[in-house]
């Protein structure tokens, strides 16, 4: 009984191999053979009767089963050696070829790691206890525990600058600031412990931001949606902006967990780095602005864009020609719901855009070499 126990409470491996027989074998022939033919292959100090004599491994456990003149089972040997040694051990087994008076082949199928499984026991066991717990507490409390979290939360937001934009407690006092889209993205951030973030509040960066983000490191962390791009594209005109992140693709900043905000800063990337890598090849980039398309389709919106496929201006359609007749020299590509015309293939030449991208084309009679129409086929 005390060394089932002893054997429990220190093994950290588990060695599971098969073996085949070509004839009738008996549990006593395996363990046999496997302490006879390792005997003298491994150094002393993995020599399998001592370790089991100092109990670093446990006694050898056989299934065997026996059918049609053959014998087929599984070897359990418990470890409590290194992972190394344990490897070593194992592979040792696979040189037996012989169980008693029969021909014979062992091979090491997996090799377990008890302290993993324990663990996953623990965790599963934590999961039941915690639920166990949560659904000792009524809605009520639930209610007011959240309303006292979100108190307190609320209770360290500032406000920055004559236009009271929401803002962490150290966004005076710090030297590094993280410049975020609304209040409730100050909110999340201040709930994991950051609290030197300012929000813009809208797609206009106001001026006290700009002027701010000239005396200080700025980290720029929008949304992971077309919205996010054009707020900081708006921002690097207006201020001075040294890091960029985003919430994941699809996400906003007031959604993500603790883990998902610290992976964000902590992945943070210089400007000239993130503009770099943003800027796609040529295929990917056709293919970005056909999906580009498909988000506008039935909008009646248009988009101008600069090489990197940053949203410069958005439009209905109607509008287009004007905007493009005061378009400047960053438009590089211009994304519509509608059919390129002549008349629109004519400004776009002349302003240096270089794709035109739309549902269908009509009959373009002078087609210039340096402008690539595009359409969704």
């Amino acid at each position: 009984m005390g060394k089932g126990i002893e054997e429990l409470t220190t093994t950290k491996y588990l060695i599971h191999a098969q073996i085949n027989a070509n004839g009738i074998v008996e549990k006593p022939d395996v363990v046999g053979a496997v302490f006879g033919q390792t005997e003298g292959l491994l150094s002393n100090d993995l020599d399998l009767r001592e370790l089991q004599k100092t109990g670093r491994i446990g006694r050898i456990k056989v299934i065997i089963h026996s059918n049609g003149g053959r014998a087929k089972g599984e070897i359990v040997i418990p470890s409590s050696l290194d992972r190394i040694e344990t490897a070593i051990l194992s592979a040792s087994l696979e040189t037996i070829n012989r169980v008693g008076p029969c021909e014979a082949h062992i091979k090491t199928v997996k090799v377990e790691d008890v302290r993993a499984v324990k663990r996953e026991q623990v965790v599963n066991r934590a999961k039941e206890i915690y639920k166990g717990m949560m659904e000792k507490v009524t809605p009520e409390s639930m209610k007011m525990i959240e309303e006292v979290k979100e108190a307190m939360r609320i209770h360290e937001i500032s406000e920055y600058g004559d236009e009271k934009l929401p803002a962490g407690p150290s966004i005076h006092t710090s030297d590094a600031i993280i410049v975020v889209e609304g209040r409730s993205d100050v909110l999340n951030l201040l709930k994991y412990g950051i609290k030197n973030t300012v929000a813009v509040e809208g797609v206009n960066v106001p001026n006290i931001v700009a002027d701010l983000t000239k005396n200080k490191t700025v980290t720029a962390f929008f949304d992971g949606d077309r919205g996010g791009e054009l707020i900081l594209k708006e921002l690097m005109q207006v201020g001075e902006v040294d890091y960029i992140t985003r919430a994941p693709k699809g996400k906003e900043v007031e959604e993500l967990k603790k883990e998902e905000v610290m992976i964000a800063l902590r992945d943070k990337v210089p400007i000239e780095q993130y503009f770099a890598n943003a800027k796609p090849k040529v295929k990917d980039k056709v293919s970005l602005m056909r999906n580009i398309l498909r988000d506008l389709e039935g909008t009646g919106s248009a988009e101008i864009l600069d090489d990197a496929l940053n949203i410069l201006h958005e439009v209905k359609v109607e509008k287009l020609y004007d905007e493009l007749k005061a378009a400047n020299k960053e438009a590089y590509s211009v994304i519509f719901d509608g059919v390129v015309s002549q008349r629109l293939v004519d400004i776009s030449v002349s302003k240096g855009i270089r794709n035109l991208v739309a549902f269908k084309a009509s009959e373009i009679v002078k087609r210039p070499d340096k402008l690539r129409i595009i359409t969704i086929n």
